[in-house]
């Protein structure tokens, strides 16, 4: 984000006397470890070697490479070290490898160092620490660091307060990141930035919208991409409007935004005019464009984009595969689905495990579940999803056992969530599995601790009503801890059916057309209800109601026999 910018170390620019060697050290030109170590040589032979100044531009490039080794024993060489020596050191920490909570504790290690020799501290080790707490989502410790910037009278630096202002924002404390931009008095645009993005992520939308009103600038392209990726459609005709009043429509991640923002608002037409006016297009365009098709059941027009983003010569990305393949899934596309796969062969993405998932669930859905089969096989190391969509992928063809014995298979490797859980009742409700499905039931709850939703609850009263536990299925849509909604009532009462429990009928179909009374289906069960009973008045009334009520009443059968 680019309010993160300011987290780069900067020096000042090193003089040296015509007497002194003059030697320059870049990521760029130390990017090898034999160059590396030539210079580190190199430093020590001409007798330069106890310049504090190339000292830390030598560390600085041990850091930047990652060669964190060299650089922790050139770090314990050092006999003196400044404030620039220290920062090097926190912000190396933000590149190593590990847990975010590991890094932290070793940031604050050296935040101890440093507290404990005379070496006062800056805004850019500020920075750096409070990005480590950041990246940790340790409140505490963010907060801790606040209160020693205020008494080192930071507070006010616009670039330390950029960096709490992010920090605050993606914890969740909205209020403190406000306070803490009020107390900047000379307020920059990348500090507004840093603030509407922190809404935008907290998805404060009209405080967001708030907030462009008052800047003192209009704002640039961070700002408008930020606002334009959680704006509904109305707000984004305004922010489209001030976009081309100055002239930023053909910034890239500005346009990308708004083909994105009116494609998730099913505005199809105008994402393609903001597309289409594009004078350069990079993948992220492109996959803004397809995803809005996918996502708008417009299939073969994804298709289409897709074939003239290859024939444009643009290699595209893990999304761009995934995005199509999951478009192909939803018209029964066997051969195009086919193809891209030989693509994503080709080009070797197969390896990736958004585009292997994809098809996995792209095969299922159009029926080849072999095929979805030997998907799941090729990978090397499935995740979570890979799991769920080949449990979900037996269940949707019947194989309910089967898809038991991977959900058990899968249990040895990783703990499953709330979607996977989903489609296990759904595979027991199918297949007609009570037993498996009250004991997935109560593993979800009882051992994983996972609060059932809606969903789950649906797919239970749907096991027990196909299977004829009229009354269990009541009992668990009476307990439920949240307003049975129409799914699980359409369950309930759709299980009563079958078994001509009448009166549970009745009940469950008045409870529908409480929540849906311009549905015409509601008022077909409850008039199918009476009528079994001989109710006909009551059915012809209802049927009265029926047509006031519903602007599209059901239409009724009709047949006819040929000569």
């Amino acid at each position: 984000m680019r309010f993160m910018f300011r987290s780069t170390v900067h020096f000042k620019k090193y003089s040296s006397s015509s007497s002194r060697t003059n030697l320059t050290f870049s990521s760029s030109s130390a990017s090898k470890l034999s160059a590396r170590h030539e210079y580190h040589g190199l430093m020590i032979k001409r007798g330069d070697y106890n310049s504090l100044f190339l000292r830390n531009k030598l560390l600085q490039v041990y850091t930047k490479s990652r060669d964190f080794d060299d650089a922790d024993k050139l770090f314990d060489e050092m006999p003196v070290r400044n404030i620039v020596t220290w920062n090097i050191m926190i912000h190396g920490v933000i590149h190593r490898d590990g847990d975010a909570k590991g890094k932290a504790r070793m940031g604050f290690c050296s935040l101890r160092r440093v507290l404990l020799s005379e070496v006062g501290l800056d805004h850019v080790s500020f920075i750096g620490l409070i990005r480590l707490c950041s990246d940790s989502n340790h409140v505490e410790a963010g907060v801790q660091l606040h209160s020693l910037v205020m008494r080192q009278g930071l507070d006010s630096d616009c670039f330390v307060s950029t960096t709490l202002v992010g920090f605050y924002g993606k914890c969740g404390y909205m209020a403190e990141a406000r306070r803490v931009f009020e107390a900047v008095s000379g307020k920059d645009l990348v500090l507004w930035n840093a603030l509407v993005s922190s809404y935008v992520l907290n998805v404060m939308v009209d405080e967001a919208f708030g907030l462009l009103k008052v800047m003192g600038s209009p704002g640039d392209n961070f700002t408008f991409s930020s606002l334009l990726s959680v704006c509904r459609v109305e707000q984004g005709k305004q922010i489209h409007a001030i976009v081309f009043k100055l002239s930023f429509q053909l910034d890239i991640p500005v346009a990308t935004a708004l083909v994105d923002m009116y494609a998730k608002s099913n505005h199809m037409r105008d994402a393609r005019e903001c597309f289409e006016s594009m004078v350069v297009r990079n993948v992220v365009s492109w996959n803004a464009m397809i995803v809005g098709y996918g996502q708008n059941g417009e299939g073969r027009e994804a298709m289409r984009l897709f074939g003239q983003m290859r024939s444009e010569d643009l290699q595209p990305d893990e999304l761009t595969f995934a995005s199509v393949l999951s478009s192909c899934a939803k018209f029964s596309a066997i051969q195009e689905i086919k193809q891209v796969q030989v693509i994503v062969t080709k080009q070797g993405y197969s390896g990736f495990l958004s585009v292997a998932n994809s098809l996995v669930t792209a095969y299922s859905k159009t029926g080849s579940l072999s095929e979805a089969l030997v998907c799941f096989r090729s990978i090397r190391v499935p995740n979570l999803v890979s799991w769920t969509s080949v449990i979900g992928a037996l269940a949707f063809h019947g194989f309910a056992e089967e898809s038991l014995r991977m959900f058990e298979s899968m249990l040895q490797k990783l703990h499953p969530d709330k979607i996977t859980f989903l489609e296990v009742l759904s595979a027991c409700s199918h297949g007609g599995l009570v037993q498996e499905g009250l004991r997935c039931f109560k593993l979800m709850t009882e051992v994983y601790k996972i609060e059932p939703e809606e969903e789950h609850y649906t797919c239970l009263i749907d096991l027990l009503g196909r299977a004829g536990f009229i009354d269990e299925a009541l009992d668990v849509l009476r307990s439920m801890p949240i307003e049975p909604r129409t799914d699980a009532l359409a369950a309930f009462t759709g299980a009563c059916n079958i078994y001509e429990k009448r009166e549970s009928m009745k009940w469950g179909a008045k409870k529908l057309l409480e929540i849906e009374p311009s549905e015409p289906v509601n008022y077909s069960l409850l008039s199918n209800a009476y009528v079994s009973e001989g109710h006909w008045n009551q059915a012809a009334l209802l049927r009265i109601t029926e047509r006031r009520n519903c602007n599209n009443p059901k239409t009724p059968g009709c047949s006819w026999l040929g000569d």
